[in-house]
């Protein structure tokens, strides 16, 4: 089964990071709606959804994705490129330290989870405005010895790797070429996004399922034609964020054995606290 971390909505989003877009309003309450939706829709692909809410006071606390990489036994939480969203990991440590075992990287290193693109053994790894060098060797000292290998990927005209490219399945990935070195994925079917829906090619997988926004329906149909089941969503309001689907979600395999041990020990936790209280 898949377990998703989420976050709800800042108030102050429209005060959020932004390196390549031209700042338009956001219409908080209505990403509120969008955001809803999304934990919805990722509920019924069968995922169990923990949202969060102790960071709204941080305007990019909505992204969680980027504050950490989630491996099969290990996550590595990871220091944020934006100095204003430095303090967004700890709420993040804190749950993921109930399912996996946490290793840390640390500054002057610079590492956003949007850069890593996880196909199959392989960490593609974007260098962009928000990753360094320093982050990517700290990276690749973590997950050489868990049997990963990375691959450093540039990036250009875009905030992530994971604007311009992620994966349909472990030998395509849909792809903008123009915002990313396509060369680092010769080895890969390559599908592109239109011309017209440049931001098209974050989407995430969720199981066998796609899921993308739904103004891209060029994009939409590309992905059908290859044989996926597709997803429709609409995030209008986080695009305004240079956000995609992949950023609002950390999702990750969990057990069944894992997930009851977690639900226990936050059992005994809050009758702890009430047996306190008396």
């Amino acid at each position: 089964m898949f377990t998703a971390i989420t976050h709800k909505p800042s108030r102050s989003l429209n005060q959020g990071e932004l390196t390549f877009l031209p700042r338009k309003k956001i219409d908080v309450a209505k990403a509120c709606e969008q955001h809803a939706a999304y934990c919805e829709m990722l509920k019924k692909l069968g995922t169990d959804v923990i949202t969060l809410d102790q960071n709204r006071a941080l305007p990019d606390s909505v992204f969680v994705e980027d504050t950490a990489l989630v491996l099969d036994k290990t996550a590595v939480l990871l220091p944020l490129g934006a100095n204003s969203r430095k303090a967004e990991s700890n709420l993040i440590e804190k749950n993921l330290a109930k399912f996996r075992t946490i290793v840390r990287i640390k500054p002057p290193a610079r590492i956003d989870g949007g850069d890593i693109l996880i196909i199959g053994k392989t960490l593609f790894v974007g260098n962009s405005t928000r990753t360094n060098k320093k982050g990517i060797r700290a990276l690749h000292k973590i997950v050489t010895p868990l049997g990963f290998e990375i691959v450093k990927v540039k990036v250009g005209n875009c905030l992530h790797l994971k604007t311009a490219c992620t994966a349909l399945d472990e030998k395509t990935v849909l792809i903008n070429p123009e915002w990313v070195d396509a060369v680092a994925f010769k080895k890969f079917k390559q599908i592109e996004v239109p011309i017209d829906e440049p931001f098209a090619a974050n989407v995430m997988r969720v199981g066998k399922t796609i899921c993308i926004h739904s103004g891209f329906k060029r994009t939409q149909g590309l992905i059908e034609q290859h044989g996926c089941k597709t997803k429709s969503i609409d995030i209008s309001e986080f695009l305004k964020a240079e956000a995609g689907l992949t950023c609002m979600s950390l999702v990750f395999e969990t057990s069944e054995e894992k997930k009851k041990s977690v639900e226990t020990k936050e059992l005994s936790h809050k009758n702890s606290k009430l047996k306190h209280r008396e």
